[in-house]
């Protein structure tokens, strides 16, 4: 997909852009009993939920959202001295040229001082990807300069198998709807138990999304996972972060 001004164009009215700010909610490796990374999620100024926010983004401004989202994301990690690694979510369909949409992030980055090997890039599973060839040359580009790509919400919406064997992503994220009762259901387990062992043939990451009882870590546990990120650990936290005391104190009690 070339260049085109229209779209350099789109990209420079960020000035137009509705308001909206970031939470923080960290990935646990409950093995290790450590933060592993912390995922930047959209929010609206109030605190509003991400779906208040994305109801803005339109195909006028969507170039400069997908842009200002990610130079607000590393801005605020940086600020806040996030160690380890930044999940932030793009849409591949908001990036016309890779080499060209990514010199903010590389900017950013550097002015802040953040590692570009600690960026993670997730494609949302809600994200229907119109050109394959496309998104295979963001995510060259972007292992170019050391950035990792997840799936979002795997097993959900266009999150599946075959966009596994199309992306070759260095993550997949399991979706709650997979994970939410796996304790007390041997099929959720079984199939949560294969994608682990699928991920470790493949050497990809697995994590998962939506862990809200201590049960459930215990099950996920056992199949050989071992990321985790849901409420049980902490909810997303607005312009801050959790603090790890109280993030990993479900593995201290059980």
């Amino acid at each position: 997909m070339p260049p085109s001004a229209a779209n350099c164009a789109a990209c420079r009215t960020e000035a137009s852009l509705f308001p909206f700010t970031m939470a923080f909610q960290p990935v646990v490796d409950v093995v290790a009993g450590r933060i592993v990374a912390h995922e930047a999620l959209v929010r609206g100024p109030a605190g509003e939920g991400a779906g208040h926010v994305l109801d803005q983004v339109t195909d006028l401004n969507r170039y400069a959202f997908d842009q200002a989202c990610r130079v607000r994301a590393i801005e605020m990690a940086a600020a806040l001295g996030v160690d380890c690694g930044l999940n932030i979510n793009f849409l591949p369909n908001a990036v016309y040229e890779p080499r060209a949409c990514i010199r903010r992030t590389l900017d950013t980055a550097r002015r802040t001082g953040f590692p570009l090997n600690r960026l993670t890039f997730e494609i949302v599973e809600s994200e229907h990807i119109a050109d394959l060839d496309h998104t295979r040359s963001i995510i060259e580009e972007y292992r170019r300069h050391g950035f990792k790509i997840a799936l979002d919400d795997f097993a959900t919406g266009y999150s599946g198998l075959s966009r596994l064997a199309e992306l070759r992503p260095d993550v997949i994220k399991l979706d709650r709807a997979l994970v939410q009762g796996c304790d007390r259901d041997r099929v959720r387990l079984a199939i949560i138990a294969a994608l682990v062992g699928l991920g470790a043939e493949l050497d990809i990451e697995v994590v998962a999304e939506g862990v809200e009882q201590p049960g459930e870590v215990v099950a996920l546990r056992d199949t050989g996972l071992r990321f985790m990120q849901g409420f049980l650990f902490a909810r997303p936290v607005l312009e801050g972060l959790a603090k790890p005391e109280d993030v990993l104190a479900p593995l201290r009690h059980g």
